[in-house]
């Protein structure tokens, strides 16, 4: 069994109350709800918040939603809380990125069929395939093994090509960046949310390196979608418009 969570904070320092905003007539918050609930392979999805106000609207749309600590560092330690705090057994929770109003169901199958009970950790991957988004420090990229697990990520771009010019790196090695969606197995979410952060976290304010370092393995997922996050009020209309909305 699969759970799905939503972690959902009210406080942001660029977008206070992000979950609670409107978009076209419906929360950004249930937006997202409604599309976890699509995915096939979830056998439950549920809201984890601090703040009364997102309960209280959760609620409202017939949605399940649990309250968690408000004092969480990352959204992975409140989907721990979360899932301890959720009746029934789950071999697996999926993270689902609370402000991506638009994230296709299919994405979350995808990730989903790799929790085949032996797979530690799974992150999802979108090729990079162009100069500019190589290049892009704000993009994650991932250095991969033989069997499709992160050796590492990085907001500079991995490896070096010797001999080449840089803008035609992307022509002579497969790179891929990172797409945020994350499934934990859960002995393993258990344990990760005990480890201090580390060394390599810090350099690049990366959570999962932490994981890395510790030495737990991260399966990497190809997917076809990507992701369009709301970081801002600017954001939305940015979104809308790529996602054909307006």
């Amino acid at each position: 069994m699969i759970l799905g969570i939503i972690p959902a904070r009210y406080a942001s320092s660029r977008f206070p109350g992000k979950p609670l905003v409107d978009i076209q007539g419906t929360s950004m918050l249930q937006r997202v709800y409604e599309q976890a609930k699509k995915a096939k392979k979830l056998s439950k999805v549920t809201v984890a918040t601090d703040d009364e106000r997102i309960a209280e609207h959760v609620r409202s749309f017939g949605g399940e939603v649990i309250m968690t600590e408000p004092n969480h560092p990352s959204g992975t330690d409140r989907c721990f809380e979360c899932l301890q705090k959720t009746e029934g057994k789950f071999t697996y929770v999926i993270n689902i990125q609370g402000d991506e109003p638009f994230i296709n169901p299919e994405q979350i199958d995808e990730i989903a069929s790799g929790c085949d009970g032996t797979a530690e950790l799974i992150t999802q991957m979108i090729a990079a395939d162009s100069h500019e988004v190589l290049f892009d420090m704000g993009e994650v990229k991932i250095v991969l093994n033989d069997n499709k697990e992160a050796m590492y990520f990085s907001r500079m771009v991995i490896p070096f090509i010797k001999g080449v010019e840089q803008k035609d790196w992307h022509k002579h090695h497969q790179y891929y960046r990172h797409v945020g969606l994350y499934a934990y197995r859960a002995d393993i979410l258990e344990r990760i949310t005990r480890l201090m952060p580390s060394k390599l976290e810090k350099a690049e304010s990366l959570e999962q390196l932490r994981w890395v370092e510790a030495g737990y393995k991260i399966k990497c997922v190809e997917t076809k979608f990507d992701s369009h996050c709301i970081d801002t009020p600017e954001d939305i209309e940015k979104v809308l418009k790529l996602m054909g909305k307006v």
